[in-house]
């Protein structure tokens, strides 16, 4: 689980500040956005491996930020969302993003999925 960089796009600090902790229990290099546009700013300068976008980002919605980011190369993006209603999960897949992690965050298994969308 190590040597990975993931890009970790959230406005809410303690939320940030949770998957952040997650992160770094997993070895992960850890790069951090507080919006859409400086998340895609860090994208294009640093290469992460792959990106933790919420959906719901001041300015930019997360979606329309996948949408952009799909269009523009190969990056696997997992939406980080509180929207786990029926049918939620089938528009962030429209959108483009690789899976789904639903918040609150199960810290028990947050690592796992990760690690699983890494290939790891």
């Amino acid at each position: 689980m190590a040597n990975k960089t993931i890009l970790v796009i959230e406005d809410n600090e303690l939320n940030m500040k949770l998957v952040k902790s997650l992160l770094k229990m997993g070895k992960y290099e850890i790069l951090e956005a507080p919006d859409a546009e400086t998340g895609m700013k860090l994208l294009h300068e640093k290469k992460p491996d792959l990106i933790l976008m919420d959906i719901q980002l001041p300015g930019m919605d997360g979606l329309s930020a996948t949408q952009i980011l799909k269009a523009d190369g190969e990056i696997t993006i997992i939406a980080l969302t509180s929207h786990a209603m029926e049918g939620d999960e089938q528009k962030v897949k429209e959108a483009g993003c690789d899976g789904y992690i639903t918040k609150p965050i199960d810290t028990r298994h947050f690592l796992q999925q990760v690690s699983d969308y890494l290939n790891e």
